[in-house]
């Protein structure tokens, strides 16, 4: 009878462990399936704020990679944790490993974050002529590590994307018009009126100077050697070269035209006596 009731008893434990670890079995299964229709239902969401938001296909598909990956691995700890598994241990591990993957990749998660701020905040875009870290060119690229550019002379540079957001930046054609100075110097013997004029004849019968805002044009300067006019002009911003050169050269054939002599430099030469 002994014997018996001591089999019974190890068959009771068992069944009792065993159903206990079932349950927790299920539970920890039910975790998963559950996590796995919350991940789908986030990725989803995330997808149409992104499509709203306009945002790039190369920093929306790297983004809901991550969370998924990080939502997953909550997901996995979570029914460990329940299996009864200890995860303090398993979540220092991942803590220490990403503290060490973040030291030996923190230059390239520099471009990282960096270009991520490109993309969402859009200091310039695609095809547009910005000036930056030492270069002009167009964007030909933005990348999640580094932006391509193309110079005007056909080089192309390419520039990573934590270089670009500490530097200033000068979007040369986010605007649809743009402002062209000139400068011209001419003789004190030359007649002030004559040469305002002539500035104004050349820029009103110019096709691509714009009306408005109005040009500008003033004498700067005075001395015994020279007479300094300032211009300022405006145009489209696609026309800013084209009007630039036929400016400089229309006024340089109207000054001979009309006589207009440019300023000569003068070097004066003191002799001292002993």
């Amino acid at each position: 009878m002994g014997e018996i009731s001591s089999i019974e008893n190890i068959l009771m434990l068992f069944i009792k462990l065993t159903s206990d670890f079932g349950l927790k079995i299920f539970v920890a299964v039910l975790i998963i399936i559950i996590g796995n229709v919350f991940i789908r239902f986030i990725k989803k969401v995330l997808k149409k704020i992104f499509i709203k938001r306009a945002v790039e296909q190369a920093v929306s598909s790297f983004l809901l990679s991550l969370i998924n990956g990080v939502l997953w691995v909550l997901v996995f700890i979570a029914a460990l944790s329940h299996l009864g598994v200890q995860t303090a241990s398993f979540v220092a591990v991942l803590g220490a490993a990403g503290l060490a993957i973040g030291l030996a990749l923190q230059g390239s998660l520099s471009n990282l974050a960096a270009g991520f701020l490109i993309i969402i905040l859009k200091p310039f875009k695609v095809g547009e002529a910005v000036e930056v870290s030492g270069n002009t060119g167009v964007i030909d690229g933005i990348n999640l590590f580094n932006t391509e550019m193309r110079t005007f002379d056909n080089r192309k540079i390419i520039i990573p994307n934590s270089q670009i957001m500490n530097n200033t930046i000068i979007n040369i054609t986010c605007e649809d018009t743009r402002r062209v100075d000139f400068e011209f110097n001419v003789s004190p013997q030359n007649d002030i009126q004559k040469v305002k004029d002539i500035i104004k004849y050349t820029l009103e019968n110019h096709q691509l100077i714009l009306t408005e805002p109005n040009y500008l044009i003033r004498m700067s300067k005075s001395t015994h050697s020279s007479l300094d006019f300032i211009v300022r002009a405006w145009c489209n911003t696609a026309d800013y070269w084209t009007v630039f050169f036929d400016i400089t050269e229309n006024i340089k054939e109207e000054f001979q035209k009309q006589g207009i002599l440019y300023a000569v430099p003068k070097n004066e030469v003191y002799i001292v006596g002993n």
